[in-house]
């Protein structure tokens, strides 16, 4: 009896920790400013798998949880560009971005400004920037978008 009760404790134990462990913590830089923008960001975050989301208004960062074997931090940064805010590493789509409400609309990113979309591919890949692709092919013409 004392043998069983031992595995079983033994085998909760092991899967909690892997629960654990495959949870990450990260933090991801996006532009905005307001409330508004708060609750925009951290819901498309949530909707992109995190299990939790909050964005400073004062810092522009999102500190996000996460687990690895459900969704990544480009995904999530992925959805929240497609709900129009810049990340470090996604640009909003420009049609998205002017959706917004006037005191939403922030200051772009550098990079948002000075992407040009024949610029976008080096080498046959897409840059970490994806706007210049529409279904999973960049501008010029390559296949390089595709995941």
């Amino acid at each position: 009896m004392k043998t069983r009760m031992t595995f079983i404790l033994s085998i909760l134990l092991i899967s909690f920790s892997m629960n654990l462990f495959a949870q990450k913590a990260e933090g991801i830089k996006v532009w905005g400013n307001c409330g508004m923008c708060k609750k925009v960001i951290e819901n498309a975050a949530l909707k992109a798998g995190a299990l939790k989301a909050s964005w400073s208004e004062e810092t522009k960062m999102l500190a996000v949880s996460y687990k690895s074997n459900k969704t990544d931090l480009a995904k999530i940064q992925e959805s929240i560009a497609n709900a129009g805010y810049d990340t470090q590493d996604f640009t909003a789509p420009d049609e998205v971005y002017k959706k917004l409400h006037g005191c939403c609309q922030y200051e772009r990113k550098a990079i948002a400004a000075s992407t040009d979309k024949k610029d976008c591919c080096k080498e046959g890949n897409c840059e970490k920037d994806k706007s210049c692709c529409k279904e999973g092919k960049c501008e010029k013409g390559k296949d390089c978008c595709k995941s």
